[in-house]
């Protein structure tokens, strides 16, 4: 399965990132190392329509629209678990710290470390084990995203779906459950933003 689990983060890294013209240019790359594992593809093939049959800026547009000027999608995972608190720094540390302990330098590309389609890429190329573990210890994150996705009816939950599908236990069965599924109640500390936030769930691990 470790195979199948790589190409599925790398492709999901890829489908979660900036559609400039390179990674539109590997939709078929993404397609054909998809294909080698039954029912892959299915999780990634509208948002791989969607980059081929969109012209660049208009794809460009909507991802932007929907990934970068607001936050019900944030691609950074502590977001979602520790919002503005000033814990959050140290939490950033943590994935720094992972990326350090890796034999392979980690260029953040100027983006946060916990910036998921980073994450992911860790965990195709660099680490399977490491990028794993910050996937399971960021669950909740994961979930959260996913219940965004679906709420405003994008394809990319799916992919948030396939992602969560390769590790351990299923996935709950609303935004309520992830919070029971994480165990904790909300933080004690946040700036501007409500304490019973779910963007602020605390994870275990963290």
């Amino acid at each position: 399965m470790s195979r199948r689990d790589q190409v599925v983060y790398m492709a999901a890294a890829w489908c979660l990132s900036y559609p400039d013209e390179d990674l539109i240019a590997k939709v078929p790359l993404m397609r054909a190392a998809l294909a080698e594992f039954p029912g892959a593809v299915q999780d990634f093939a509208a948002v791989l329509d969607l980059l081929e049959s969109s012209g660049p800026m208009e794809i460009q547009a909507f991802y932007v629209r929907e990934f970068d000027l607001g936050r019900r999608h944030a691609l950074h995972l502590s977001y979602w678990t520790d919002g503005d608190t000033r814990r959050r720094g140290e939490v950033l540390g943590s994935f720094k710290k992972a990326y350090r302990q890796s034999d392979i330098l980690v260029d953040t590309r100027g983006e946060l470390p916990d910036y998921l389609p980073m994450v992911l890429e860790y965990a195709a190329l660099v680490d399977l084990n490491a990028g794993r573990e910050l996937l399971i210890r960021y669950r909740a994150s994961l979930e959260m995203l996913r219940f965004g996705l679906l709420r405003d009816d994008l394809p990319h939950a799916r992919i948030l779906q396939a992602v969560c599908a390769t590790l351990p236990g299923k996935s709950p069965a609303d935004e309520q459950a992830v919070m029971r599924m994480a165990g904790y109640g909300p933080p004690t500390e946040a700036v501007g933003l409500d304490p019973y936030d779910p963007r602020l769930l605390p994870v275990k691990g963290t």
